[in-house]
């Protein structure tokens, strides 16, 4: 049966298959802007947010809106804004590819943390996948300089982070627009940074405007690793179930040490236990995808 470019796309697998690949950018970008975890955080979600708001249509949706998705829209924008600065504080402590890898960690959490918000009981294939990630996970802590091992913690802090708000985002993209919902989620997060500013220096960060090439890394960040892939995940969220869309973000910490091998040189901070812990993170990844497959009636 011939599929039509239309139907491939609508394909919520592939859907959350394209973001993975843009988010696997991320790290690097992490890397290659110049400016600390907090006024790169702030200066993604203003950028996103500024974007949306400007589109006049979109206001008319968030009107509409009821107030218990606005206050879950922007619990989960807080959520998603401190993810985003445990991940980039783990960049500049460690680097690009302990700090992605340290994502595979949200399937284990998610395993435990949805059936108990959701009062469902634990599935048995999904919490054994998620723990076959562990022994990855370890292999990963051998394989990296004890400098890094804080790095490590604070990715290990943003995978938890990512996973509930997973669970929450979830939710809310089943009722709420896929622009409208990444509009609140990034005004959140910028507004929270923005009301901070004064306080950023207590938290060992300066209010710093962009330099050229920051600023055009940055754009890079906010509209095609960002924007897109957020709202393209948002639509794909309706139909997967957070611990699937998770474990498929699991192939981000893949793309993300290559990139950082081609553009980085990260291979040689590296040692050969952190690779054995990626492929077995990979590993438990296939072994998902060959739980979920559907076989043929």
């Amino acid at each position: 049966m011939k599929l039509s470019s239309q139907s491939v796309w609508s394909n919520p697998q592939l859907q959350i298959h394209f973001c993975v690949v843009m988010w696997g950018f991320t790290a690097i970008l992490g890397k290659l802007i110049t400016l600390a975890a907090l006024p790169l955080v702030f200066w993604r979600v203003l950028i996103v947010s500024l974007c949306l708001l400007c589109w006049l249509p979109l206001w008319r949706q968030l009107l509409n809106l009821s107030r218990r998705d606005w206050m879950h829209s922007l619990v989960a924008g807080i959520l998603i804004t401190l993810h985003w600065l445990c991940f980039y504080g783990s960049i500049k402590l460690a680097n690009a590819s302990v700090a992605a890898t340290c994502i595979a960690l949200a399937p284990v959490f998610l395993s435990i943390i949805e059936p108990l918000l959701s009062r469902q009981p634990f599935v048995a294939k999904e919490l054994l996948v998620a723990l076959i990630s562990i022994p990855g996970v370890m292999l990963v802590v051998g394989g990296i300089p004890s400098a890094m091992l804080g790095g490590f913690a604070l990715g290990t802090l943003s995978s938890l982070l990512v996973a509930i708000f997973s669970i929450l985002n979830k939710r809310l993209a089943m009722r709420v627009p896929a622009l409208s919902l990444t509009a609140i989620e990034m005004s959140a997060g910028a507004l929270l940074l923005g009301v901070l500013i004064p306080v950023w220096p207590l938290l060992g960060a300066t209010f710093d405007w962009p330099g050229q090439a920051d600023l055009q890394w940055l754009l890079v960040l906010a509209l095609a690793c960002t924007l897109l892939p957020f709202v393209v995940a948002i639509v794909a969220l309706r139909k997967l179930s957070a611990f699937s869309a998770q474990l498929a973000v699991n192939l981000e910490p893949v793309y993300a040490i290559i990139l950082a091998w081609l553009f980085l040189g990260e291979g040689e901070q590296l040692r050969l236990p952190f690779y054995a812990g990626v492929a077995v993170i990979l590993a438990a990844v296939l072994v998902h995808v060959r739980f979920h497959t559907v076989k043929p009636v």
